[in-house]
């Protein structure tokens, strides 16, 4: 585009390796790479405002006044569609009892998504509650068997349900297309990261009316509301988050009261009519000033 002369040229960041993913080396060339492209290019999007700081401030990537905010939109009717269906569908399937909530923790299974952080806190949580907890890690990736481990030095049961078919404290699922399944049959959505852009996982767990517990990491506080819709941690803290999924677990009330708060949010900010809108606008203004 730059060669060919294009005069408008947009670059969207929806998310970033500058922290968390690489060694000092290999952070600092793609760095210097997004440093180089964004300077040869009219407008930076960021998907949050905090996204934009980092950008522009921290990172220094671009001049602020370079980088316009359009938050992500989504279709995310089919998260609220036929729930008691598919929460039906997934329970059967792992064979979680009425009485029993459900943990889940959608992702990667990699260094920088911190499943240890989620382990130990279950280890805690099982350990301080009379309620029948079952915990789902859903996905899969290179620390796949790593965790596995990690979860058996702590003593939790736990099955990986590709190659055995049985009920455990803790499940594997490996990969799940129907993510909407997925949350209609959870309780409580969680999210343990060392580093976030906007994670989509936490948009779709609202939308389907479900409570958020997550480390307070890149721009997760862009897609949630403190304490309205999510409980949030340091990515260092063990107890905060122990304590916070404890909190949920005990209290129905409010797992219920956050779900819905989490739904009404998303269905406004994340529209991805509004998505279009704000896309089309920036075009326009592109287009008559060139």
């Amino acid at each position: 585009a730059i060669n060919c002369g294009v005069k408008n040229i947009l670059h969207t960041f929806h998310g970033h390796v500058f922290h968390s993913y690489f060694g000092p080396l290999k952070t600092r060339m793609f760095l210097e790479i997004e440093r180089y492209l964004a300077a040869r290019s009219t407008r930076i999007i960021a998907i949050s405002e905090r996204q934009k700081s980092e950008l522009g401030l921290i990172y220094e990537v671009a001049p602020m006044e370079k980088i316009e905010v359009i938050p992500l939109g989504f279709n995310l009717e089919p998260f609220l569609e036929n729930q008691e269906e598919k929460r039906k569908k997934f329970r059967q399937e792992y064979m979680v009892d009425d009485d029993e909530v459900v943990i889940s923790i959608i992702g990667r299974i990699v260094p920088v998504k911190n499943h240890k952080l989620f382990l130990n806190a279950l280890k805690i949580l099982l350990e301080n509650t009379n309620k029948k907890v079952r915990a789902f890690i859903v996905g899969d990736g290179e620390d796949r068997q790593l965790i596995e481990g990690y979860a058996s030095s702590l003593g939790i049961d736990f099955v990986s349900f590709v190659n055995e078919k049985r009920k455990a404290k803790l499940t594997f699922t490996s990969w799940k297309k129907d993510i909407d399944v997925v949350n209609a049959g959870s309780d409580i959505i969680a999210l343990c990261s060392f580093n976030e852009g906007t994670p989509v996982s936490l948009i779709e767990a609202q939308a389907a009316n479900r409570p958020i517990v997550t480390t307070r990491v890149g721009g997760i506080t862009d897609v949630v509301i403190p304490e309205k819709t999510a409980l949030i941690s340091s990515k260092m803290s063990v107890n905060n988050f122990a304590r916070n999924l404890l909190m949920l677990v005990e209290d129905e009330e409010r797992r219920l009261e956050m779900g819905n708060r989490g739904h009404d949010f998303v269905g406004t900010k994340f529209s991805y009519k509004r998505l279009i809108d704000d896309t089309a606008q920036l075009y326009r203004r592109l287009v008559a000033s060139s």
